[in-house]
């Protein structure tokens, strides 16, 4: 449902200096805003419009054969505590294989009840651009691997690594465990009446809470006739952020500990892995990401910013469906 030009209006005026001084200037002001005005209403319905995207279908076209034949699942947006169950957390993580340059396998524990449900979401729009944050809660119990096959990039630089070369800070697995919550902020701007999402910023460890989602990482090489695993660690995520850039996708990384696989959970292993973060965020670059799952999430940030009530993912087609083998065959860890 759309919401009303009055409900639109109100937060327009809400926001520092809309207000003016006069009703004739409210009226003069609210007729240059009308148009973008109008824009983003426009923008709030089933049929979001997205950078670059035409107003009207082509002709002899009709907006339904504009869905992909095939799509990955549809996240139900409905806002508050309670009063939806939401989405299974494997679904909302899906942008994991959208992005992923690999294939990726998903591994779910046995009698998983984990959900992702959006708790609240404020909006901010002007005539210019538009932030958005929206709280999503992660309920239930069990946990969730999103598993990174790494055996064609091995193959591919065989040579390299049998000479003694090495794939440092490899990507092994995204995973969700337990509860928590991830907070959503999405920026743009709005140029020639078109609103257009720059950055799509995902927060795991807000309001004091512990990141639910961690990260494994490894390096690759070769020895003792095997190609092998090494320095492997396990790092707690703070963010994960897309942009919308000239250049390759990518998305950055961000952590709040970092630990060696197997660490013990004790006072000192926390404190060392808080400090390793602070090392580890001056040197992790970017991570290279498919271009149809960067502009997947920028997509997604236009249907939170919108207040659209669903968002359906297009196909990954890294996943391994029904595959629950860990994609690290063929390589020993040492």
């Amino acid at each position: 449902m759309l919401p009303s030009i009055r409900a639109f209006g109100q937060q327009l005026r809400a926001r520092p200096g809309a207000s003016a001084v006069g009703a004739g200037s409210r009226r003069l002001v609210f007729a240059r805003l009308m148009p973008g005005l109008l824009l983003l209403i426009a923008c709030l319905g089933p049929g979001l419009l997205l950078a670059g995207a035409a107003l009207v279908p082509p002709a002899g076209k009709s907006a339904a054969s504009a869905v992909p034949e095939s799509t990955g699942p549809t996240l139900h947006l409905s806002c508050g505590r309670g009063k939806a169950s939401g989405n299974p957390v494997a679904e909302f993580m899906y942008f994991v294989p959208l992005i992923s340059m690999e294939p990726v396998s998903v591994v779910k524990s046995a009698g998983n009840t984990q959900r992702a449900r959006m708790v609240s979401a404020t909006r901010s729009f002007t005539a210019r651009s538009f932030l958005v944050t929206c709280e999503f809660e992660f309920s239930g119990e069990g946990t969730q691997q999103n598993i990174i096959d790494h055996a064609a990039k091995v193959r591919r630089h065989a040579s390299a690594l049998k000479a003694g070369g090495s794939l440092d800070h490899q990507l092994g697995s995204i995973n969700v465990q337990g509860a928590g919550s991830v907070s959503i902020k999405v920026e743009g701007t709005v140029r020639a009446q078109v609103p257009t999402v720059t950055e799509v910023r995902l927060r795991f460890n807000g309001h004091g809470r512990a990141s639910p989602v961690t990260i494994t990482l490894y390096d690759i090489g070769y020895s003792d006739g095997a190609f092998q695993r090494r320095n492997e660690s396990v790092a707690n995520v703070s963010t994960l952020v897309f942009r919308r850039d000239s250049g390759p996708a990518r998305m950055d990384i961000t952590v709040a500990s970092v630990k060696r696989k197997g660490a013990s959970d004790n006072f000192w292993q926390n404190l060392m892995g808080s400090l390793k973060a602070t090392t580890a965020n001056l040197l992790l670059k970017p991570i290279a990401v498919e271009p149809a799952g960067n502009e997947a999430m920028l997509n997604f940030g236009l249907a939170l910013a919108s207040n659209a009530r669903s968002f359906t993912f297009p196909r990954a087609r890294n996943l391994q469906v029904g595959s629950g083998a860990s994609g690290q065959e063929g390589m020993a860890s040492k």
